[in-house]
C-alpha cells in the first residue's frame, strides 16, 4: 500500500479507505475466528464489535496526532516529537512498534501457510506449516528487495479482489447455512449464560490485532487532499467497515460450520467448513480468498515496516546498518524483518504470535493516547475521550495478560522474556 501512495500524490478519501482496509483486512479474520469461537463460542461477532470499539478508542489518538504534526512518520515520529528529550522513550517506542510490525508478518505467513496446505494430507503438520510460512516470508522479502515497484502495480488489485473474494463466501456460507437466524440468537443466548464478560472482552481483545492497519492512512499525509478533514473520515470509516466485514463473516461461518468442527479446525476453519457446503469448490474459494488477503498483507507490512525501521535505525536506535539504503530501498532492514518474523514462527505457535501482536498493539496504541493526553490542548482532544482511550486500551492489555496467566503461563513468561529483551535492547540503544 506505501507504494501505491508513492504512485500518487493526490489521494482522496476513496483511495484512503482502501489503504486502511488493505492494511487491517489481512490474515487476522481468519485467524481469530476460530480462537473466538473456541473461547466464547456464538458470541464471537459481539466481541469483534466490542474489538472494533477499542480500536476506534486507539484510532481517536492516532487521528489527533495525525492532525497537529502531520507526519509521515506516524506512530514513532509522534512519540519522539511529544517526548523530545526522552531518548528512552523513542526508542523503546521503536521497537515496540517494529516488533509488532514483525508479529503481524508472522501471523499473515503463519495463516497463509495453514489454508495453503489445508486441504493436503500435511494439514496437521506444524513443521511443515512453519516452513511454508518462512517461505512466503523469503518469497515476498525477495520481490520488494528486487521490484516494488511491480508489488505496487498489483497490490491495489489484491486488496479490492480480496475484499470481493470475502464478501462472496460470507454470502455463500449464510445462504448455505443449517442455521436459521432464530436458532442462531437463542445459541448466543445459551453461550452468553455459560460465558462471563471477561472471556467476551477477552477476545475482543485478541481481536485487537485484526484491526492493525489503520495507521497507514497517516503515512500517506504527504500525499492526500484535504488531510484535515480525510484523515479521521478515513480512518473511522474503514474501522466501521472492517468491522461490518469481519461480522457478516464470523457470522457466515457460525451459520454454515459447526461450532465444534470451528474449534477442530480454528487455524484453517472457513476451508474446511465451506469444503463440507460446497465441496472443492467452496474450499479452494476460501483458500484463495485468504492466500490473496494474507499475502497482500505481506507484502504492504514487509514494504512499510522495513522504511520505517530504517527511519528508527537512521536515528541511532538500531543497528546503523539496518538505516543503509540502496536505490532508496533499505534492503538490509528487509531482510531483518524477515529474519526476525522467521525466527517468532520458529519459536512460537498461532496463539503466542496472536497474543503477543495484540498485547503489543494495544501498548503502542496506549502510548499514543498517553502521548495525546499530554498535549490534548495543542491537538484540541477531548479530555474525557481521550482518558476513557487510556482506560480501555490498559483494559485490554491486563485481560490478555490474565488470560495468559490463567490458562497459559509458559506462554505468557515467553512473552514477558520478549518484551524483556525489547525493553533492553531499546535502553541499550538510547544511552548510545
Amino acid at each position: 500500500m506505501t507504494q501505491h501512495r508513492e504512485r500518487n500524490k493526490n489521494l482522496g478519501l476513496a483511495e484512503l479507505i482502501a489503504i486502511a482496509l488493505g492494511g487491517m483486512v489481512g490474515g487476522g479474520i481468519f485467524t481469530i475466528l476460530g480462537i473466538s469461537v473456541s473461547l466464547i463460542g456464538n458470541l464471537t461477532p459481539i466481541a469483534i464489535i466490542i474489538g472494533g470499539l477499542i480500536a476506534s478508542l486507539a484510532a481517536y489518538s492516532y487521528v489527533k496526532l495525525g492532525l497537529y504534526y502531520k507526519d509521515e512518520g506516524a506512530t514513532y515520529s509522534f512519540f519522539k516529537r511529544t517526548y523530545p528529550s526522552s531518548n528512552f522513550s523513542a526508542s523503546a517506542i521503536g521497537w515496540f512498534i517494529i516488533f509488532g510490525y514483525i508479529s503481524t508478518l508472522a501471523l499473515y505467513a503463519y495463516t497463509f501457510s495453514s489454508y495453503a496446505i489445508s486441504s493436503t494430507d500435511f494439514a496437521d503438520n506444524i513443521w511443515v506449516r512453519k516452513s511454508i510460512a518462512i517461505g512466503v516470508i523469503a518469497i515476498f522479502t525477495f520481490i520488494n528487495i528486487w521490484s516494488v515497484n511491480g508489488m505496487g502495480k498489483i497490490e491495489d488489485l489484491m486488496v479490492y479482489t480480496k475484499l470481493i473474494v470475502l464478501t462472496i463466501i460470507s454470502v455463500v456460507l449464510i445462504n448455505h447455512g443449517t442455521m436459521d437466524f432464530g436458532s442462531f440468537v437463542e445459541n448466543m443466548s445459551l453461550d452468553l449464560k455459560n460465558s462471563n464478560a471477561f472471556s467476551i472482552l477477552i477476545v475482543a481483545s485478541l481481536t485487537f490485532v485484526a484491526y492493525e492497519g489503520f495507521q497507514l492512512v497517516i503515512n500517506a499525509v504527504n500525499e492526500m487532499t484535504n488531510p484535515q478533514r480525510n484523515i479521521p473520515r478515513a480512518i473511522y470509516s474503514a474501522i466501521a467497515l472492517a468491522v461490518l466485514i469481519y461480522v457478516v463473516i464470523s457470522v457466515g461461518a457460525l451459520f454454515a460450520i459447526p461450532t465444534e468442527e470451528i474449534i477442530k479446525n480454528k487455524e484453517f476453519a472457513l476451508a474446511s467448513g465451506a469444503g463440507n457446503i460446497l465441496g472443492s469448490l467452496g474450499t479452494n474459494l476460501v483458500i484463495f480468498g485468504a492466500i490473496l488477503a494474507t499475502s497482500s498483507a505481506i507484502s504492504g507490512t514487509v514494504f512499510g515496516s522495513s522504511r520505517q525501521m530504517s527511519v528508527i535505525a537512521k536515528d541511532g536506535y538500531f543497528p546503523n546498518i539496518l538505516s543503509k539504503r540502496k536505490n532508496n530501498s533499505p534492503k538490509n532492514a528487509i531482510i531483518a524483518m524477515a529474519l526476525i518474523s522467521s525466527i517468532l514462527i520458529l519459536i512460537g505457535g498461532l496463539e503466542l504470535i496472536l497474543e503477543f501482536g495484540s498485547v503489543t498493539f494495544l501498548l503502542v496504541s496506549l502510548l499514543m493516547a498517553i502521548a495525546n493526553f499530554k498535549i490534548r490542548q495543542k491537538t484540541n482532544s477531548s479530555t474525557f475521550l481521550t482518558v476513557l482511550s487510556i482506560l480501555g486500551l490498559s483494559i485490554g492489555g491486563i485481560l490478555i495478560l490474565y488470560y495468559e496467566l490463567t490458562n497459559n503461563w509458559q506462554q505468557m513468561i515467553a512473552i514477558i522474556i520478549i518484551y524483556i529483551l525489547l525493553a533492553v535492547g531499546a535502553w541499550k540503544f538510547s544511552r548510545s
